[in-house]
């Protein structure tokens, strides 16, 4: 009998069911790497035609390489596997940069976006230096939650004034529905006390699989872009 496996039929079913749902899960994740490196391929051959506006999507998908990038290599090559210090910095980032962009489409005054600032470095100073609050993830919902209302009254702006064009409607459809989704998925990760791997591996598979849509609409994107 192999080293690990389960004896019974039952205990070899269960064993590769498991097992199964690790693969997927990494699948998936390698999937999305592969994904987000051909949108900052396409990004920046069309960087030149975007406009103002437009550049900030360029500039949070390459944040979010950025912070996918310091991930693998810190581990790999830096032999330092706790990058647990980059999340409230990706938090910070990402607020700022999808709050900034969304202000930007709503026309409003550059106050709110400084305010968008003043509250990433917040986030930044409340974590980094008093610990406050000890689980991010409270942080990480509140800023999803306000991505998700800017992104959803742009979009409700963009759908009722048809003669204004948006090239990234596609875009800000599916950023309002990953982000929405991934609200949902912290809170139902969070409220499940007694959580098995096997279903903490399905629920950030469901999240991975959303965030696999969103580089998609990237993608669908970014190759229609004309001058």
């Amino acid at each position: 009998m192999s080293a690990g496996l389960p004896y019974s039929g039952t205990g070899i079913l269960k064993y590769l069911y498991e097992k199964g749902m690790t693969n997927f899960f990494k699948a998936i994740l390698f999937l999305n790497y592969g994904l987000l490196l051909g949108v900052i391929l396409l990004g920046a051959a069309r960087y030149r035609i975007l406009n103002h506006k437009e550049k900030q999507y360029f500039y949070c998908i390459a944040f979010l390489f950025f912070i996918e990038l310091l991930n693998l290599i810190l581990p790999y090559v830096f032999r330092l596997n706790d990058t647990s210090f980059l999340y409230p910095f990706y938090i910070a980032g990402e607020f700022f940069l999808l709050t900034t962009l969304f202000l930007r489409k709503l026309d409003v005054s550059r106050y709110f976006m400084v305010l968008s600032g003043i509250l990433a470095v917040g986030i930044m100073v409340a974590k980094y230096a008093f610990n406050y609050p000890s689980n991010s993830d409270i942080v990480k919902v509140i800023s999803n939650i306000m991505i998700v209302c800017l992104s959803g009254f742009a979009l409700i702006r963009e759908i009722r004034d048809a003669s204004v064009q948006n090239r990234f409607l596609v875009v800000d459809a599916c950023i309002f529905f990953y982000y929405s989704v991934s609200v949902f998925v912290f809170v139902i990760q969070h409220q499940l006390a007694n959580l098995s791997d096997d279903d903490f591996y399905i629920i950030l598979s469901v999240n991975n699989i959303l965030l696999s849509i969103l580089y998609c609409s990237f993608i669908y994107t970014f190759t229609r872009l004309k001058k």
